[in-house]
């Protein structure tokens, strides 16, 4: 497995060796000695799974710290477009974000520290989603940013009369007006 770095610290794609043959393919998907030896300190302890259909837009989600989760998150089946935005105040990048595709033939995962906002959209018929996380889910801790906030400005490759948004996820706060406890 590959880490590659991306433009917001701490964010890493996870490009798996893929094995392929006439019978189909193999490929690990995790292994925390390969994390370790980047120096990447992760303890996942729950697995979650999401299928949406085509125009579908997740989030922005996030827990406030100390219930903060870092995420492991790849696509099963479909193509998504996965964003990430920084939320720690003392970051470079703070209030930056970055969008990356995701789908089931490049079995790239992306890893999401504590301290960042994130969702997707679905860019395919249907998209099997799935994700690690370090922490359990606190719905008193869970928090979310508008994924329309014009200060953001994200193209989420969708379009906005046809994006299909939870009625949680359509009162979401814009980013200047959400609760961030990180540092």
């Amino acid at each position: 497995m590959t880490i590659i770095e991306t433009d917001l610290r701490d964010v890493f794609l996870l490009k798996p060796r893929i094995f392929e043959d006439d019978r189909g393919y193999f490929f690990e998907s995790f292994s925390i000695r390969v994390l370790e030896e980047a120096g990447l300190d992760y303890q996942f302890v729950q697995d979650n799974e999401s299928k949406s259909s085509y125009g579908v837009i997740r989030g922005l989600h996030y827990q406030l710290a100390p219930f903060a989760q870092a995420k492991l998150v790849r696509v099963i089946e479909g193509k998504i477009l996965d964003v990430v935005v920084d939320l720690r105040q003392n970051s470079e990048t703070y209030g930056k974000w970055q969008a990356f595709e995701l789908n089931a033939q490049s079995k790239y995962q992306l890893l999401i520290p504590r301290g960042f906002a994130h969702g997707f959209s679905v860019l395919s018929e249907q998209a099997i989603f799935q994700y690690k996380c370090d922490n359990y889910y606190r719905p008193d801790a869970e928090r979310g940013i508008a994924f329309n906030d014009p200060m953001l400005n994200i193209d989420w490759q969708v379009d906005p009369e046809k994006a299909i948004v939870s009625a949680k996820d359509k009162v979401l706060p814009s980013f200047t007006e959400a609760d961030k406890n990180f540092f």
